[in-house]
């Protein structure tokens, strides 16, 4: 039996290249779970995102991502659920709307439900630990605090936001980050939107911002990895990924990260009762900041950043210095996790450095080349924190103090100034010197890595 059912679209600046959807290279993505460590291709092929590595579809996903205007497609049954997740969505509506399972273990009972709340009432905190806060939730913490952050704010009543379309659009972002990811998962964006709900509390942000700018951020922070595949830039433009086709190898994930967020805006119509001149600008400025997230500009934003606070110019009446502001607020939040309190700071930095290695692993046994940073057999997390924190972190936190000279600007450098202490007691400890930064960070694109003295 043949549906014909109306799919979403989302405009492009370009029409899709006709090669997009092949996928000739060394490796052939068709099996590309094997690359990935993720599920069969028919397991990847039901996600909502424009990520997919069965061919049979591949073209139906972009037409349903990436059309350049409304068209019927006929397709199957199987298939229309395959694109919508009927059967997640059902599971995540019935939740929410109060129809419980038998002996579910996925109920929380009410004491950890209490204790979750009891969490939530101090979510400005900087030492708010999102690990807990994930398991008082059973893995619910971005659904959780991103909608309690909207109330928080007042957004739901000022932009008359339906709850439940509120809460499905929520699930369906949790649900399309990749659990399977030791770092880029929905624990990681849970973790910026509650870093960015801090900066947005800083007074020269709090008393300037608009209920828009607010929004906006939240969406943006929430969303900034959607559908993060677990490995870099590179290992997609290396290996003939067809997104790094179809963004001509510039921006690929951040690119792809956007686009899946403004399709599950639209999937959901959290926002269709605005007109559709706000809902374009909506999802052109949530890809503003999300695109600012590229750590490959780094130092655009941070010059930009820099010469702003030299001159003393930047106002925030100034709607064009506001979103600046916001988009170095993301990258802030972005890789804060040097910033927060030893115990958490750890944790995040082991997780990503397992991201590393395991894309490490992949590229080894395919010979592709291992990626800076991704070898398990030369580097450690002390060399790779060290050089993350030398040449990123401390240049763009230093910055931002300047900009918020605060008491939450002061606290992040000075987790910053302990945990890079710390692991440069591990690092003497592991190698007799304490002096070396990882030459891996010396070696990549000078495009990436801001060329600035250290700061002490």
């Amino acid at each position: 039996m043949e549906v014909c059912y109306q799919l979403p679209v989302l405009p492009l600046d370009r029409p899709v290249p006709q090669h997009v959807l092949s996928r000739r290279g060394a490796i052939s993505f068709s099996s590309s779970s094997a690359l990935f460590g993720c599920p069969n291709p028919r397991q990847l092929s039901q996600r909502r995102g424009a990520i997919s590595y069965d061919s049979s579809d591949q073209t139906a996903l972009y037409i349903r991502m990436l059309a350049n205007s409304e068209i019927e497609v006929s397709v199957s049954a199987r298939n229309v659920r395959r694109l919508l997740s009927f059967q997640r969505y059902l599971r995540s509506s019935r939740f929410f709307r109060g129809i419980t399972v038998p002996n579910s273990s996925n109920i929380l009972d009410d004491d950890y439900n209490g204790q979750a709340k009891c969490m939530l009432e101090k979510v400005g905190n900087w030492n708010f630990d999102i690990f807990l806060f994930d398991r008082l939730t059973n893995g619910n913490s971005l659904v959780s605090l991103t909608f309690h952050l909207f109330n928080l704010h007042g957004l739901i009543e000022h932009f008359q936001l339906d709850t439940m379309k509120l809460r499905r659009f929520l699930v369906m972002v949790q649900e399309d980050y990749h659990s399977q990811n030791p770092y880029h998962n929905a624990v990681h964006a849970a973790d910026v939107t509650q870093a960015m709900h801090c900066y947005l509390k800083e007074p020269k942000l709090s008393k300037s911002l608009t209920p828009w700018d607010v929004l906006l951020s939240l969406i943006a922070a929430a969303t900034h990895d959607l559908d993060h595949p677990g490995v870099n830039q590179p290992f997609l433009i290396k290996t003939n990924h067809y997104l790094a086709t179809l963004y001509k190898n510039t921006s690929v994930l951040e690119n792809h990260h956007w686009r899946s967020a403004v399709g599950l805006l639209r999937e959901s119509g959290l926002f269709a009762h605005m007109s559709l001149e706000n809902r374009q600008l909506m999802e052109s400025q949530i890809g503003d900041l999300i695109l600012a997230t590229d750590i490959s500009q780094q130092n655009e934003y941070l010059s930009m950043f820099r010469s702003h606070l030299d001159r003393g110019d930047l106002c925030l009446e100034n709607p064009n210095h506001r979103h600046f502001i916001l988009q170095m607020a993301l990258k802030c939040a972005d890789i804060c996790n040097p910033c927060r309190t030893w115990e958490l700071s750890k944790q995040w930095s082991e997780k990503v450095t397992e991201e590393f290695f395991h894309q490490g692993d992949i590229e080894k046994k395919y010979h592709l080349g291992v990626s800076p940073l991704c070898d398990r057999q030369t580097e450690t997390i002390a060399n790779i924190q060290i050089g993350f924190m030398t040449y990123l972190v401390e240049p763009l936190f230093g910055e931002w103090a300047r900009f918020s000279n605060t008491r939450l600007s002061q606290t992040m450098l000075g987790h910053l100034g302990l945990n890079k202490a710390s692991w440069k007691g591990m690092q003497r400890e592991q190698t007799g010197s304490g002096d070396d930064v990882d030459p891996a960070f010396e070696e990549m694109d000078s495009d990436i890595l801001p060329q600035e003295p250290r700061l002490s």
